[in-house]
């Protein structure tokens, strides 16, 4: 039985995220990455937790096509202050104003995820509380400048620089760097009956 929970599981990761396949692989799983390409807009009136759910679904249905007898992962994580969702900002103005807004502040990570083989399909959100200490517009302008802002939700990189930025984490730390890997296994092991 021991044995079992060192067998590499080969997953697809619907994701070009490169700290989501580097928590995967440090968790011991074979992975391939095959992007999904998806419209990833919010709809009007559509909430944070239905937003992430929506995309997390989208991404690994999309790739489970192409792949319909593998396990897929497909996730999608945002930050959110008073129901406004920051995802990845578009240039280094819209990073400066994230992290303004979001200094001195306890905001919420939530990743939706979905994990299927087929037809079987789980799905969950994360939700993690994180809280910035008080960043003057110098310590900012010094963070976006070393590029670590770019393609980050909430322009910040827990696992990084921006880890000076954070004064504490409730929940899970991996979902704040992009996927929350208990749940992950968790939903693994079910489709996996091995592991």
């Amino acid at each position: 039985m021991l044995r079992s929970y060192h067998r590499r599981v080969r997953i697809v990761l619907a994701s070009r995220s490169p700290r989501r396949s580097t928590l995967l692989r440090d968790a011991g799983y074979d992975i391939e990455v095959s992007p999904a390409d998806i419209d990833e807009h919010q709809f009007r009136n559509e909430s944070p937790r239905t937003y992430v759910s929506r995309l997390a679904a989208d991404k690994a249905t999309t790739v489970a096509q192409r792949y319909p007898e593998q396990i897929v992962i497909g996730a999608d994580t945002v930050v959110v202050l008073n129901d406004v969702v920051f995802g990845k900002p578009i240039d280094r103005n819209e990073a400066v104003g994230m992290l303004a807004k979001l200094s001195g502040t306890t905001h919420t990570v939530l990743t939706g995820i979905v994990v299927m083989r087929a037809s079987t399909v789980f799905s969950g959100i994360e939700s993690t509380k994180v809280t910035f200490v008080e960043l003057t517009s110098d310590r900012i302008d010094w963070y976006v400048s070393m590029g670590e802002s770019d393609d980050k939700a909430g322009a910040y990189a827990a696992q990084g620089v921006g880890a000076r930025l954070i004064e504490r984490i409730d929940g899970s730390y991996t979902n704040v760097v992009g996927l929350p890997m208990a749940l992950v296994d968790r939903f693994v092991g079910k489709l996996d009956k091995t592991i």
